[in-house]
C-alpha cells in the first residue's frame, strides 16, 4: 500500500495522527498543524500585538514540536495544550528579551481599531481601547494569559487550567480577581 494522503489522515483520529507524527510521518504532523496554526498564532499575537513576532514566535512553535513531537506523551490533556504551553514558554522568553532591550511601545503594538460611524465616536472608541489595553498590559502574565484563553481563544475553565497546568477553581479564582482589578483599574 502506498503512504497516506493529507485527505486520508483527516479521517484518522487526533490520537491516531499523534502516533503517526510521533513515528515520524510528516503529513500527519502537517495535518495537526493545519488543525492548531490558527488558535495558536491568534493567542500568540494576542500575548505580542505583533504581527511579525507573532508569526516568528508561531513558527518557533511548531518547529520545537516537530523536533520533540516523538517524546510527546498523552497524559490525559488535549494536544492543543502542549502546543499552547509550549506557545506560553516562547512568549515568556519574548518579554524577557524584549525587557532587556526595553523598546515597547503601546502605539507600536496596538494599533487603532478600524471601525464604521462617526469620527467622533471611533476616536473615542479607540481611546477607550487604548487605556483598557494599557491597563491590561500592565497585568501579570497569567492574568494576560487567562483573559486571552477565555475571551480571544472562547476556552472554558478546565481547558485553560489544562493548559496554565491549574484546577479549575483555581482558574475561576484568578478570573474573578483579574475582573475585579481591571475593574478597579479600568472603573467599568
Amino acid at each position: 500500500m502506498s503512504s497516506s494522503t493529507v485527505s486520508d489522515q483527516e479521517l484518522l483520529s487526533e490520537s491516531e495522527l499523534i502516533s503517526l507524527a510521533c513515528a515520524g510521518d510528516a503529513d500527519a504532523f502537517g495535518t495537526l498543524y493545519e488543525k492548531y496554526i490558527d488558535q495558536i498564532y491568534n493567542y500568540i499575537y494576542f500575548r505580542t500585538s505583533n504581527v511579525k513576532d507573532a508569526e516568528d514566535i508561531c513558527s518557533r512553535v511548531f518547529m520545537r514540536a516537530l523536533r520533540h513531537i516523538e517524546r510527546y506523551e498523552d497524559r490525559g490533556y488535549p494536544f492543543s495544550a502542549w502546543l499552547y504551553r509550549i506557545a506560553h514558554n516562547l512568549v515568556v522568553n519574548w518579554y524577557r528579551d524584549r525587557e532587556r532591550s526595553d523598546e515597547i511601545s503601546l502605539e507600536d503594538q496596538y494599533p487603532p481599531p478600524k471601525m464604521d460611524g462617526d469620527v467622533e465616536d471611533r476616536i473615542e472608541k479607540e481611546n477607550e481601547t487604548e487605556m483598557l489595553l494599557a491597563v491590561i498590559q500592565e497585568l501579570p502574565d497569567d492574568r494576560k494569559e487567562l483573559l486571552i484563553l477565555k475571551h480571544v481563544e472562547g476556552m472554558t475553565n478546565t481547558e485553560i487550567g489544562q493548559i496554565m497546568d491549574r484546577t479549575e477553581g483555581a482558574v475561576k479564582a484568578l478570573y474573578h480577581r483579574t475582573l475585579e482589578s481591571l475593574r478597579d483599574d479600568y472603573e467599568i
